[in-house]
């Protein structure tokens, strides 16, 4: 009788582990459904998806930038901003300078220098966090890059704006990577 027992038992546990995979691989599937509909243009309101993995909402925020929502993306990648796994953290920081670049560039065109200065702040923040993280991201440091060449030329925009005299050494010496006091 006890071996009759055991047999139950197993068929049990063996039935619910079925099914937690089973309930696991809806899951997964009904994420990359969200995900195609994203990358084909569809729009997923966020409350769908907000129990779904950091990747979806990753996948939602880069959807909105391609479609020039830039507030809703930057909104969808502060949700999930402490996602746990290192590499998708890095992602979602490199993403969000990406943003914050754009952004600062946006504006810089714009002559709004004085609103593109805190955006470009944050993306060279941002870029610095995801390569704290990974610090072989070749793309976040060749944004970062940008970021702290393009500081300069907006404090050159807004001082010429201000007075009118010759600010090209000032500048020069400012330049990060380069040598101070030199000609």
């Amino acid at each position: 009788m006890s071996k009759a027992w055991v047999l139950w038992g197993v068929l049990l546990l063996g039935t619910a582990a079925m099914l937690v995979q089973i309930w696991t691989l809806v899951g997964i599937s009904q994420s990359n459904h969200a995900i195609t509909d994203m990358t084909a243009g569809k729009d997923v309101p966020l409350d769908k998806i907000v129990n779904d993995a950091p990747e979806v909402r990753l996948a939602r925020a880069m959807a909105l930038k391609k479609q020039q929502r830039y507030d809703e993306a930057l909104a969808t990648l502060n949700l999930i901003l402490d996602a746990p796994d290192p590499a998708l953290q890095t992602k979602i920081r490199y993403n969000l300078g990406n943003i914050y670049l754009h952004l600062a560039v946006v504006k810089t065109e714009a002559m709004a220098v004085n609103e593109a200065m805190p955006l470009l702040a944050l993306a060279k923040q941002a870029y610095r966090q995801a390569l704290a993280l990974d610090s072989q991201l070749w793309d976040a440091k060749y944004n970062l890059e940008v970021a702290m060449h393009l500081l300069p030329e907006m404090d050159k925009i807004s001082n010429e704006e201000e007075s009118p005299v010759n600010q090209k050494s000032q500048l020069w010496t400012t330049v990060p990577g380069f040598p101070r006091g030199l000609p």
